[in-house]
């Protein structure tokens, strides 16, 4: 795919007879073309392009055959909103952000933010200036939510429309590439959260332009991206565009895939194996390692197999593990309702935290039927650090009804021994923002649509819950107090059991640095053993991590727990929450709480 031409404005529009552009109030004809510097070459057909240069700060807007201005479906600002003209933007004219030589991403500690509520500006450039503390803290790559245009002023993201625009509310382009460039000086790597499977109900005008969509494939959005269809091939290169920006121009490290379950693709070719080979080309192109990382539903390793390993191969570098989260919050919360009525048990959390896949093709109480494939430890395709793990992320969090952290709901103890079983695992851990210090700030979902879809979310979203038996109060997704009440208290960090948990975590990420058995990938290299229903530890090599979600005293003996075999002479104190004493191999825990040994 051949670099865009930034100076040239271009749109894709198949069945149009006639396209014109209004550029500052002027009514402009465009040609259509063949072929056109920056367009790309296999997909010409249906392509106008006007015939003249453009400068950044213009506005602008397409007419198809004499219809209502449209956004540039391209667009890379949105000032005023989905509905409103786009506005002339270069990046590769923009002050160069500091690229490092190349981040691997692969173990990596990683942060998820979003942007809006992870400061009470909401801007990038008030996220640059916590930058230092999430260095200090050990974090290594900042996952940023999705920043496409949406709807109104607030919104988690997912309901972005102008997939190459960055949200104007935010700092726009510019104030991206600011902060991609303060974190690349802090040695901080960068991953945009993208979402290629559905587009937002609001200002979503793609297809007056083109089947940009499949009639074939039904989503619970409506049809789906047309990935296999007629016109497919402009389709597939839109969102190879999209990346390519991202990635090139923008100067990111990698991106998160959103639910690439729903990527309805039944060519040859799956559209996910295309996008590594490109991401592998601009890799060698710019001469540093580009990132794909897939959240995906259905339990398949063959998500993570390099492009052509085999037939399922879908190229990408790593795939989220939503059972490691279930395992480990069924266990530390109880709860076991819906999709967790399949975890709760040391012996699920077991097999989570050593094999990855609980449902790897076994029964699913919750879908109803068998589901996923098996992980293999030996694997050449893929190890450990080819899962992303986490205790917290913005769905966990923010589809409860009430948008609660864990913390807001179990003893402090439990996250802590959530917070040592995930961070010391043999997989790359991510970080919710504020879950390091226990932040008392929920985040729950939220939105600003317009007047006539406003009312029907808030509706869908108290029906949601009122049919899974919710009985307590659904904050009103589209009232501002909502999006308000999710923005972190930086202050509070310092209060005593805030400035604990920050200490935990910091203490946590220090040992993983600073140990190698902790950032070994080798799925076959780590042990899980149940002590009781309250209890189990987890042995890297030296290095046992022993969790418990007891409100009770309790004992464990870890030379009884790990058998005859190994040889448990005294123990080395490397980290401990509500530990009474460590004497000899005997670990005495006064509640919830972990504590991280190494056999001297």
């Amino acid at each position: 795919m051949a670099p865009r031409n930034y100076e040239q404005i271009s749109v894709w529009a198949p069945t149009a007879s006639r396209v014109d552009v209004i550029l500052d109030g002027r009514r402009l004809t465009m040609a259509a073309v063949r072929a056109a510097s920056g367009i790309p070459a296999v997909t010409t057909n249906g392509w106008w392009v006007l015939p003249k240069a453009v400068r950044p700060g213009q506005r602008y807007a397409f007419s198809i055959d004499g219809g209502d201005p449209r956004p540039d479906p391209r667009s890379l600002l949105q000032p005023d909103g989905v509905h409103g003209p786009s506005e002339v933007f270069d990046p590769t004219a923009q002050p160069p952000a500091a690229t490092p030589p190349g981040i691997d991403l692969r173990g990596k500690v990683q942060y998820e933010l979003h942007i809006g509520t992870f400061t009470p500006e909401g801007t990038f450039d008030a996220a640059i200036g916590h930058l230092d503390e999430l260095g200090a803290l050990g974090v290594q790559a900042i996952e940023v939510m999705p920043v496409a245009q949406t709807p109104g002023h607030r919104n988690w993201g997912y309901d972005g429309v102008d997939l190459y625009a960055t949200n104007a509310d935010y700092g726009g382009p510019a104030g991206f590439i600011r902060f991609i460039g303060a974190a690349h000086t802090r040695g901080i790597g960068v991953i945009l959260d993208v979402v290629y499977n559905h587009l937002g109900p609001e200002g979503n005008y793609l297809a007056e332009f083109g089947p940009y969509f499949n009639p074939a494939h039904e989503t619970p959005w409506g049809p789906a991206v047309n990935l296999d269809g007629k016109h497919a091939g402009p389709v597939r290169d839109f969102l190879i565009g999209n990346a390519r920006q991202w990635l090139v121009d923008f100067g990111l490290d990698g991106l998160r895939l959103d639910a690439v379950h729903a990527l309805l693709d039944d060519s040859d070719r799956h559209f996910l194996a295309e996008l590594a080979d490109a991401a592998a080309g601009w890799s060698a192109e710019i001469g540093r390692p580009l990132t794909l990382i897939a959240e995906s539903d259905r339990n398949q390793p063959a998500t993570v197999h390099p492009a052509g390993a085999s037939p399922d191969a879908k190229g990408m570098a790593m795939q989220w593990a939503d059972d490691v989260h279930h395992g480990l919050h069924a266990f530390l919360t109880g709860e076991g309702q819906g999709y967790y009525v399949d975890f709760g048990t040391p012996e699920i959390l077991a097999k989570a935290l050593t094999r990855v896949f609980v449902h790897d093709g076994g029964w699913s109480t919750f879908r109803d039927q068998t589901w996923g494939a098996p992980v293999d430890p030996h694997s050449p395709h893929y190890d450990g650090h080819s899962f992303v793990v986490f205790l917290q992320d913005h769905d966990q969090v923010g589809n409860r009804a009430a948008g609660d952290r864990i913390g807001h709901s179990t003893p402090p103890g439990a996250q802590a021994a959530g917070a040592a079983l995930y961070l010391l695992s043999v997989f790359t851990p991510m970080i919710f923002m504020g879950e390091e210090w226990a932040a008392s700030t929920p985040f729950p979902y939220f939105c600003d649509m317009g007047p006539e879809l406003a009312p029907l979310v808030t509706e869908g979203r108290r029906r949601e819950f009122a049919e899974t038996g919710w009985a307590g109060e659904v904050p009103d997704p589209e009232d501002p107090q909502t999006f308000e009440s999710a923005k972190l208290d930086w202050a509070e960090r310092a209060e005593q059991g805030h400035h604990r948990m920050l200490e935990w975590y910091r203490t946590l990420l220090g040992l993983r640095r600073e140990i190698p058995e902790l950032i070994d990938a080798d799925l076959s290299d780590i042990r899980v053993e149940v002590v009781d229903d309250d209890t189990v530890v987890m042995i890297r090599g030296e290095i046992a991590v022993i969790a418990s979600r007891a409100d009770r005293v309790i004992e464990v003996d870890l030379a009884e727990t790990l058998g005859s075999d190994v040889e448990v002479e005294g123990l080395e104190v490397l980290a401990a929450w509500d530990t009474a004493e460590a004497d000899g191999p005997a670990v005495t825990f006064q509640g919830p709480g972990a504590t991280v040994v190494r056999d001297r």
